[in-house]
């Protein structure tokens, strides 16, 4: 797990690869806000295209524009117009070429017009002003932070190990930041950009690169066009050193902007898109309407990613080495999702903040569909299942999943709109099936093609595909919350040759309505029933020639829903070693996990290692006791084979893991051949078990290993080796992670050794590991502020400096740990800023 998921985990309560930033206080607000209705932004003007000219003070980090902004009063007469200006020096407002009075305060520009103008009227303003994004002061919901919009990473070129970028952040209202605008979701806007820099810097911005004019004092102004209608928030703008690797999907530009070191991997981290662009312009029916796609990778970015339309940005976490790829592309999901976007967002974006699911969910549920394209259902079905966990394990049974009361729309953000939506429009397509799942897509983005939508619009969509009214769902879906809570029983009548059902929707005081498919599995083979259940209680009864050897309730596995059932040992082995689906067998799994100590149940686990999804055998390798020696040793043919062929390398790496702990030398080899796999997962798999078996060679290949430090197995197999042996040569490497085990599960394997790998650092006299620690604290505490992190740095920092003192008033000499110390004091003054 990467560090800002461990960090977003830990420090938030939202779904992964949203965020959580500063906003501007509601006037309102000390209102209840559950009492305070969050309506659609009236449009007293609406924007038809912003032009902008700009260059940058990098020492000020600040920007300076000339805007020309053209406008159309919406309905009503209009001599007054109101822009979102946020912590802005505007220089001088003019309507042609005569200059208008204005007002500008923290947030707005009131601009008072030369007459009054009619929906009739169109007019171009121009505006010469200064950005400070340093000087933004918007209060948001879960930090007290900056939501700049305009971020300039290392400006004085003054951090070694972090290059010079800017790079912008529009969503939800910050681009107003950096330009003047109408800063809504609900607007539509085209847009020219001129952006003048140091000639050795490449930029990235929407639309597409006209031309570009070398300057004679060293600089080049880029000219970015983009003809085409989108949401004020989807602007963008990158700068930086970046290596362009070119690509296509049927001549449109598909570009990868990555720093020079991950230029060989670039292919393999963004390679999929074209092939994403082909599959999702065929399931919407609408092809890909952008002139071009363009992704780039930019430091201390404040999300996961954005889908800045036909330029979007990435986190750093994006960038992965030939090992990380080789075990699995942690970065595919977020490719497919913020490709999406460019339908659901970009093309149709929500008319408001409490209709963000028609944005997100579809985003989310991109994730499923590529997958389930890609690489199979049992694939996309376990990404459900892992997103439908994180929905409920965040407290969101109250929410709906349209909201028009909410403490801050940065809350819209949440595991609701992102990971329940999701799940609700599997269970949509489920309903109505997947031709008028994907007839009804089309109709929503072609009926609102370079506009906004809503929830009903969508409905409506659906409704007019089908010709069902869908009211019901909907209400119940996206304007409630929760979700059934199921108690389930079945009994077999043998005289009566008939099995009951009953279930029993458990929660209060919501009584769901949903149809069901409950499949009865008997010798003879499977019988399906479908149902519907609209009370608080229901028995269903089918006839069955004998007793059922399993009773699959919702034998689709698209009901959002928890169930709980009474069932047998038996029922269970049956449903692991039969389920047709990846549902099925994964919560057998869990079941049975509880029962590891039965022979019969041990057995089935073996047998389960042969099954066809890789995410089902790993299950059980991570999950269950193979301390257990005679589980252990049943399974060893099976682990024996695993460890040698399985094509997932992180499973074949799971099973070498395992047996390592017989501490037979006879899987020397296995660990010695594991080691010269490019895969972090098999190389820290058979470092593992070449240190239970020859510790000296493995002692010696830790001494001599010249690779970063990262997240990952063979990483975390180098802590454990450099702590327990002491090694001074892997103090640095121990530094460069042990910050990390603040933001691990509490007592895992890997966050004990962190931990204990932390303490050694800080008790040892070792002035480039001392420097390296602090650092990353320091580093990781600035770049995740929004999280809260400052005050968790300055602790760690403060501690780390007593252990120092410490060791300085036994050896008041030293000059090493002087300089530590004073090392450590500059950085905690660095955080107080």
């Amino acid at each position: 797990m990467n560090l800002a998921k461990l960090i977003s985990l830990v420090l938030l309560s939202a779904c992964s690869f949203t965020y959580t930033i500063a906003q501007s206080v509601h006037p309102d607000r000390e209102k209840n806000w559950k009492e305070l209705y969050r309506e659609s932004p009236e449009k007293k003007f609406i924007l038809r295209h912003t032009k902008l000219d700009v260059a940058f003070d990098f020492a000020k980090r600040e920007l300076m524009g000339e805007e020309w902004v053209t406008l159309k009063p919406f309905f009503y007469p209009q001599n007054k117009l109101v822009l979102d200006a946020k912590a802005m020096l505007i220089h001088e407002v003019k309507l042609g070429e005569k200059s208008l009075k204005f007002k500008s305060s923290a947030n707005h520009l009131e601009v008072e017009l030369d007459k009054t103008y009619t929906k009739q009227d169109s007019l171009t303003l121009y505006i010469r002003y200064t950005a400070r994004p340093e000087m933004v002061e918007q209060k948001g919901s879960a930090a007290i932070m900056s939501a700049k919009g305009l971020y300039f990473i290392d400006p004085d070129g003054t951090d070694p190990e972090k290059p010079t970028q800017i790079w912008t952040q529009g969503e939800t209202e910050s681009s107003s930041c950096w330009f003047p605008t109408i800063d809504a979701p609900n607007q539509k806007t085209t847009q020219e950009l001129y952006i003048t820099v140091p000639d050795k810097y490449v930029t990235l911005s929407n639309g597409t690169l006209e031309n570009q004019k070398k300057n004679t004092d060293g600089t080049r102004t880029d000219y970015w066009k983009f003809m085409m209608p989108h949401a004020p928030y989807l602007f963008f703008m990158g700068v930086g050193e970046f290596s362009v690797v070119k690509d296509t999907w049927k001549n449109i530009p598909v570009d990868y902007y990555v720093e020079k070191e991950y230029e060989p991997h670039a292919q393999k981290i963004f390679g999929n898109t074209p092939e994403m662009i082909e599959y999702f312009s065929t399931i919407t029916g609408v092809t890909y309407p952008w002139p071009k796609y363009a992704q780039i990778v930019c430091r201390d970015y404040v999300s996961g990613a954005m889908e800045n339309t036909t330029a979007v940005i990435h986190a750093e976490n994006a960038h992965q080495d030939d090992k990380q790829l080789a075990d699995e592309n942690i970065w595919e999901d977020v490719i497919a999702h913020e490709l999406f976007h460019h339908w659901f967002g970009d093309y149709v974006t929500c008319e408001s903040w409490s209709n963000l699911t028609v944005n997100e969910s579809f985003a989310n549920y991109s994730e499923y569909l590529w997958r389930e394209y890609k690489y199979g259902k049992d694939h996309a079905d376990a990404h459900l299942y892992d997103d439908v966990k994180g929905y409920m394990s965040e407290g969101n049974y109250g929410k709906d999943l349209v909201r028009f009361y909410y403490k801050d729309k940065e809350d819209m953000f949440d595991g609701v709109s992102y990971n329940k939506g999701g799940a609700i429009l599997h269970l949509l397509r489920s309903y109505i099936g997947d031709d008028a799942f994907f007839a009804g897509l089309n109709k929503y983005l072609v009926d609102n093609q370079f506009g906004t939508g809503e929830a009903h619009q969508l409905r409506l969509a659906f409704e007019e595909v089908t010709g069902r009214d869908l009211n019901w769902f909907f209400n119940q879906w996206y304007f409630g919350s929760g979700h059934p809570k199921l108690y389930v029983s079945h009994a077999y009548t043998a005289d009566k040759k008939e099995v009951s059902v009953k279930i029993t929707q458990t929660q209060s005081p919501k009584v769901f309505r949903f149809p069901l498919k409950i499949d009865v599995y008997t010798t003879i083979g499977k019988t399906t029933h479908s149902v519907d259940v609209e009370n608080k209680e229901h028995v269903f009864v089918f006839s069955a020639t004998e007793k059922p050897q399993w009773v699959n309730i919702d034998a689709d596995r698209t009901l959002l829903a928890e169930i709980n059932e009474d069932k047998s040992i038996d029922e269970l082995i049956f449903q692991l070693l039969n389920g047709p689906k990846y549902l099925d067998r994964k919560r057998a799994v869990n079941d049975l996990l509880k029962h590891q100590k039965e022979k019969s149940v041990q057995n089935a686990l073996v047998q389960a290692l042969k099954d066809p999804y890789f995410g089902i055998r790993l299950n059980i390798l991570e999950e269950a006791d193979f301390n257990n020696n005679s589980f252990r040793k049943a399974a060893l043919p099976e682990l024996e084979k695993i460890a040698a062929s399985d094509k997932n390398l992180p499973t074949r790496a799971e099973a070498i893991r395992i047996l390592s702990l017989t501490g037979s030398k006879s899987y020397l080899p296995i660990y010695k051949e594991a080691i010269q796999v490019n895969s972090y997962s098999m190389m820290g798999a058979g470092l593992k078990g070449l240190y239970e078996t020859d510790k000296k060679a493995a002692i010696d290949f830790a001494k001599n290993y010249k690779g970063k430090p990262g997240e990952n197995e063979l990483s975390f197999t180098l802590v454990e080796i450099y702590v327990e042996e002491k090694l001074p040569e892997g103090l640095s490497f121990v530094a460069k992670l042990a910050f990390n085990h603040y933001f691990m599960e509490e007592s895992s394997p890997e966050q004990k050794m962190l931990k204990k790998g932390y303490d050694w650092v800080i008790a040892t006299d070792d002035t480039e590991s001392c420097k390296v620690l602090t650092d990353q604290i320091t580093n990781l505490s600035i770049q995740y502020a929004q999280y809260g992190l400052i005050p968790l740095g300055k602790m760690a920092l403060s501690n780390i400096k007593k252990e120092k003192d410490n060791l300085l008033n036994k050896n008041p000499n030293s000059l090493s740990l002087k300089e530590q110390v004073d090392y450590i004091e500059k950085s905690i003054r660095k955080l107080n800023l």
